[in-house]
């Protein structure tokens, strides 16, 4: 970026927006955690739910500094495999969640008897627990990846077992967060603690659909842009997916066009739409929800009743 279109951003209402509802996004993600999760060993897995196991058995170390521990060495590893897709606002989502969870830790402590002098203990409502912990985690969580940024953790996991095994991000996110949770029941010997973080997961996920995008499916685009090559090649290279050209021509000029049909999933519309304005400002687009997408990279088709 040169320092022209830095300066430009600067003085944009939209990218100040945007850096501030990923901060607020990053505290709650912190606020779910440390007054929903970690008190009662709720496990809803990625790395911080790994944290909470961790710090079950090391009381002396943070979920927050787990969450260091896990996302450094995952960022770098991202970085070095994917290079340019890791831009600064994941760096500093992945920074931001953790130091705030540290922040409100050593503001509250991590014991809900004492926590706001007792009146936020829900030890005998844990159901409560789930939902509303669930609710922030996954408004965090949306913010954050609705303005092209990740929190880190199980979303990088996902995109190595995508890149190496060749399993829909989807797929690899249920992977390590059902292998987090199947850690934190052999660790905190509680078989119950599963159940309640498997609701915190669920009312998590659906929150990061409304906030996302209203709960929709995956998304379908028609591009129409003059730089269709570049397009092409951002598709295939850089997010390993498959589209398809459809000849058109203008209603008007009879101009004949290469239209791009590209379905993606949730998480990945907004770095797309992003790439494609960088690529072609003028690109016309339609984006519409898909319902149900099967196929290479979505579901498998339903068996036979």
């Amino acid at each position: 970026m040169t320092y022209a279109a830095f300066k430009e951003q600067l003085y944009s209402k939209k990218w100040w927006l945007s850096w501030i509802s990923i901060i607020i996004g990053c505290a709650l993600v912190a606020t779910g955690f440390v007054f929903f999760a970690t008190p009662y060993n709720i496990v809803p897995g990625g790395v911080y739910g790994m944290g909470v196991v961790l710090h079950y058995l090391f009381p002396s170390i943070q979920v927050g500094t787990f969450g260091f521990m896990f996302d450094i060495p995952l960022l770098l590893i991202g970085i070095r495999v994917f290079g340019g897709m890791f831009g600064a606002r994941t760096i500093i989502a992945a920074i931001l969640t953790p130091t705030f969870m540290n922040l409100l830790t050593f503001l509250v402590g991590d014991d809900p008897t004492l926590m706001l002098g007792g009146k936020a203990d829900l030890s005998n409502d844990m159901i409560i627990a789930c939902i509303f912990g669930g609710v922030l985690l996954g408004a965090g969580v949306g913010l954050v990846i609705k303005n092209g940024a990740t929190t880190g953790g199980t979303d990088i996991v996902a995109m190595l077992i995508n890149r190496f095994a060749h399993l829909p991000i989807a797929r690899g996110v249920l992977i390590g967060d059902s292998l987090v949770v199947i850690t934190g029941m052999i660790v905190l010997g509680d078989w119950r603690l599963p159940l309640y973080s498997l609701v915190t997961i669920f009312v998590s996920s659906r929150v990061i659909d409304y906030v996302i995008d209203g709960g929709s499916y995956d998304k379908l685009l028609f591009i129409i842009s003059d730089k269709h090559e570049q397009l092409k090649d951002f598709i295939l290279n850089d997010m390993e997916r498959g589209a398809t050209y459809i000849k058109s021509s203008g209603m008007y000029t009879h101009h004949q066009k290469e239209m791009i049909f590209l379905v993606v999933s949730r998480r990945e519309i907004s770095a797309v739409q992003s790439k494609i304005k960088e690529i072609d400002s003028n690109a016309f687009v339609v984006v519409v929800d898909a319902r149900d997408t099967y196929g290479d990279g979505f579901k498998s088709f339903p068996e036979k009743p």
